[in-house]
Order: C-alpha cells, then structure tokens, then sequence
C-alpha cells in the first residue's frame, strides 16, 4: 500500500474514533485546509502587472503615440469655441 494511502486510513481511523461533539469542528478545519489550498494554487498563476494589463501598453503597433498627442488634440479641440463634452456645447 502506498504512504499516502496508508496516511488516510490512519485519519479516517482517527475520524472515526472522535466523539461526536467535535466532528463539527474538525469539518470546519477540513474547509479551512480546502480554502488556504485554493488561495496557494491561484496564487501560484502568474501574476500580470496590472496596469501593464489595463493600459494595453505596448500593443497598439505603433512605437511612440506620445508624439502625435499634439496633434490629436488640434484635431479635438475646436479653434474658437475650444472643447466641450458634447458636440454643439460652447463654454
């Protein structure tokens, strides 16, 4: 018989042989053990930057938007009644 085998009859052994009152205590540390053993596992994931990941920095194919912002703006922005939220607002 395998160790780990051999290690879980021996719990089911110990299980059994409790008095009923702290079965319920017991079934609370086995949740516990089951959570804290979720939380290692999703832990382990790699973990992204995050706002690397909401930026989207880097995939947009172009090499420095930063350069056009100037003229993104002029493009936005109305030369006499300036920039508004909505189209036809004037300050």
């Amino acid at each position: 018989m395998a160790k780990t085998t051999v290690e879980r009859q021996n719990l089911i052994e110990a299980v059994n042989a409790l008095p009923d009152e702290v079965l319920i205590e017991l079934a609370s540390f086995v949740d516990y053990l089951r959570y804290k053993t979720i939380q290692q596992q999703s832990t382990d994931l790699p973990q992204q930057n995050f706002l690397m990941t909401i930026a989207g920095l880097g995939k947009s194919g172009k090499p420095d938007i930063s350069d056009t912002d100037e003229e993104i703006l002029r493009n936005e922005i109305d030369p006499i009644h300036g920039w508004s939220s909505k189209p036809g607002d004037q300050p």
